[in-house]
């Protein structure tokens, strides 16, 4: 990738994980915000705005080292394995694992007596659902062998990004959070392969330019 490819991804990612943030603060703390809605007040409104922008920026940039950090530990992974189907295997493992710790371990650490299972369940499948349809989205634009690996980001990868949320567990910045981590990651999987093909093209332009012979 060069860097100014990079440049633009960050960038790209950067204002996207602000916007979503932003429209995702209103919807999920609107009891807060309503009143300065009504009646409307347009410094305050800005002055919101602004803020929730400013954490939708913090939480891309999360997205994107836990991104950057999964290319390098995916490629670790191949090696050390020396195997596509048992790295899958692994990878596998770890996506069962995350899921039943969220359900299981979430519910023992926060629930109180009396307390359904239900909604720790509906946040774990939420997340796989996420992460599937990312998965399938994947293989359409790539090929059947990314399917695991991007399940793999989708999931574990992002709960690890959304634990210190989920380890104070104060229920609107739960979902404040994971929204734009999970559109910040699908974008970022999605949009690799054809910044990578660009990135290739481009090398392969400037390495035509220097084998142009000079005239005489």
């Amino acid at each position: 990738m060069t860097s100014r490819l990079w440049v633009k991804l960050f960038l790209s990612t950067l204002l996207l994980g602000g916007v979503v943030t932003s429209i995702t603060g209103f919807i999920v703390r609107w009891d807060e915000f309503s009143s300065i809605f009504m009646p409307f007040d347009f410094l305050e409104v800005l002055s919101v705005l602004f803020w929730l922008f400013g954490v939708g920026l913090i939480f891309s940039i999360i997205s994107q080292m836990g991104f950057f950090a999964y290319l390098t530990i995916h490629r670790f992974g191949l090696g050390i394995f020396k195997s596509h189907k048992l790295w899958n295997g692994v990878q596998v493992v770890l996506i069962v694992f995350v899921l039943f710790d969220l359900v299981y371990f979430r519910y023992n650490a926060f629930a109180e007596e009396g307390d359904s299972l239900l909604p720790y369940i509906g946040l774990a499948g939420m997340l796989l659902a996420a992460g599937l349809i990312a998965a399938f989205l994947k293989v359409r634009i790539s090929s059947k062998e990314t399917f695991i690996p991007a399940l793999f980001f989708m999931i574990v990868v992002t709960s690890i990004e959304w634990v210190p949320i989920l380890r104070v567990n104060e229920h609107s910045w739960v979902w404040l959070m994971i929204f734009p981590l999970l559109i910040c990651n699908a974008y970022q999987l999605l949009i690799l392969q054809k910044i990578n093909e660009q990135s290739r093209m481009r090398r392969e332009q400037m390495q035509a330019k220097k084998n142009i012979p000079l005239k005489k």
